[in-house]
């Protein structure tokens, strides 16, 4: 019986954090550490870094999540493991885990198997702080925005305008919409106000954009926490909030260093959702490994329709990158699941649903083509696969004229992905990337939407609320009509309905709620059903983690 991912962790002996640092020319004076194993880049590294070449962007993404998992993290980690095998330097620049899934669906976000970032318990816990510090900026904002108003309200706030949630790291339901100022005079005026889970808070967004600390506190002051009763924004900089969000913040813009199994270099900065915010870990990471290494593997949340668009249309775009290669992953029982097939019945060999399933995998296929970026597919391969099912795969997705391999990291680790390492690089030496952004900044926000509907999510229409009509209708009167747009979606489906698996066609998205993230610099397009406060599960993995009397942690994925 193999091991779970937290024994294949905790089994690891793991190198010291300077020793992995040198590996990519870091002096141990260079690190400030937290503990023996994780470290944050200073800001003297950072920018001596900066006259550096850069390296090869590799951004990994997948087809729509199922309950079979599809392992992206895991490719990631493996396939960085892979080119370090092959003699080439490779970093990982990845995304911190949210406790919100790590105790509500998933148990741990490290990657899995032999392809692993470690150490993994601290990573899926309080790592080094990052995300209780945006999420104590995001607080005391809105605390700050109340006293104001309690202390006479000489900004004129419009209590019934004021947009500025509160934030935890947490799924809650209960705290989607509450009512607040209950008590005396002194405890605050009554409102109703709501909470949304900490990676869907501007902070975050804005945390892994920043170019820097000036950039940061620039966007944190953009943020608008409220209207006046004249209807024009209330910023963060009116109430004076920038300076001690930034103070909060100091540390957390640095990016962290940890390590794989194979002791590859891992930058895991940062951790906003696909589904709800722009799904990529920090830029400042992403720009640093491509300075340390000739490789750099990144990865974006979710299916290709939520993470890789945004990666494309907001992350590259606003910081001038330029990936070199995608690559897209898939497994066989996905596919099935998408065809029909129950989740226990995923095991059996089932061609007939493969095919039906497999259109998930042409569209996601179709979709890197529009930003002009070449295509490595992978199968993250499974033991109850059959080969005349990985087979059929294969020749469908070189039909399409993309590249192909097969990979094993989950079971072999590195070596299991040197199948798909040499791919990558080969593809990247033969197809140079034409990247360009899926639409233009000038288009209007509705064509925005419009456009990512039928293109990438292959909607024959688009219904819009009353309320997101006269949203949009505000946004342009205030100029923020050039802004990209970041819908927040299911990960299930392309649609906007989780039901509708495989590909849909001639369904209308539906769009309720639209509004500005005047700091992270784009707009947030709510579609369908979708929450920024998720709920836990009817049996959440919280179930499952223990600590030991002797103080190892247990059921941790």
């Amino acid at each position: 019986m193999m091991k779970t991912d937290i024994e294949i962790a905790q089994e690891t002996a793991l190198w010291p954090i300077s020793r992995v640092a040198e590996e990519i020319g870091i002096k141990e004076e260079e690190l400030e550490c937290y503990g023996r194993y994780k470290a944050k880049l200073s800001e003297g590294t950072l920018e001596r870094l900066k006259s550096k070449d850069e390296g090869k962007l590799i951004l990994v993404t997948a087809i729509n999540p199922t309950p079979a998992g599809e392992g992206k993290t895991t490719v990631s980690v493996g396939l960085s493991q892979a080119l370090c095998r092959l003699g080439k330097k490779s970093v990982l620049a990845l995304r911190e885990p949210s406790l919100g899934p790590c105790f509500g669906i998933k148990g741990g976000a490290a990657g899995g198997g032999y392809s692993q970032v470690v150490p993994m318990d601290e990573l899926n816990l309080h790592f080094t702080g990052d995300f209780h510090a945006v999420t104590s900026a995001n607080n005391l904002l809105a605390a700050l925005l109340d006293n104001h108003i309690q202390q006479g309200n000489e900004l004129n706030i419009d209590s019934r305008c004021i947009t500025w949630k509160r934030c935890l790291d947490m799924n809650d339901r209960v705290l989607r919409n509450i009512v607040v100022g209950l008590g005396n005079k002194g405890d605050g005026f009554v409102r109703e106000d709501h909470f949304v889970i900490s990676v869907a808070s501007e902070i975050m967004a804005i945390l892994c954009l920043a170019d820097g600390i000036a950039d940061l506190k620039k966007r944190l002051s953009r943020i608008i926490v409220a209207y006046d009763r004249d209807g024009k924004p209330v910023t963060a900089s009116d109430i004076k909030a920038v300076g001690a969000m930034a103070a909060l913040l100091k540390d957390a813009v640095k990016p962290n260093l940890i390590q794989t199994l194979e002791h590859t270099p891992a930058l895991v900065h940062g951790g906003p959702f696909a589904n709800i915010a722009h799904g990529c870990n920090s830029v400042r990471a992403t720009k640093t490994a491509l300075k340390l290494s000739d490789y750099v593997v990144t990865e974006a949340g979710f299916g290709a329709d939520l993470g890789a668009e945004k990666f494309f249309d907001i992350k590259c775009r606003m910081a001038g990158l330029k990936p070199d290669v995608a690559v897209l992953v898939a497994t066989v029982r996905a596919l099935k699941y998408n065809g029909g097939v129950k989740k226990e019945d995923l095991a059996k060999e089932d061609l007939s649903a493969l095919k039906r399933g497999i259109v998930n995998l042409e569209k996601h296929i179709e979709n890197i083509a529009l930003f002009g970026v070449p295509l490595v597919v992978t199968l993250n391969v499974f033991a109850s696969d059959t080969e005349e099912e990985l087979s059929y795969v294969e020749k469908f997705v070189k039909e399409r004229g993309c590249e192909f391999a097969r990979s094993e990291v989950f079971a072999k680790g590195g070596e299991g992905g040197e199948e798909l390492a040499k791919a990558v690089v080969e593809t990247i030496d033969k197809k140079p990337s034409e990247y360009k952004p899926l639409y233009d900044l000038e288009l209007s926000i509705e064509d925005k939407i419009k456009t990512l509907a039928a293109k990438i999510y292959g909607a024959k229409g688009v219904s819009f609320s009353k309320d997101a009509k006269d949203q949009i209708r505000k946004l342009t009167e205030l100029g923020f009509d050039r802004l990209p747009v970041c819908v927040a979606k299911t990960q299930y489906s392309l649609s906007d309905d989780p039901k509708l698996l495989g590909r849909p066609r001639d369904y209308e998205m539906n769009v309720r709620e639209v509004y500005v993230s005047a700091g992270a610099g784009f707009l947030v397009v709510l579609t369908g059903a979708m929450l920024t406060m998720p709920g836990l599960p009817k049996h959440p993995a919280a179930y499952d983690i223990d600590l030991t009397d002797d103080g190892r942690i247990v059921g941790l994925f």
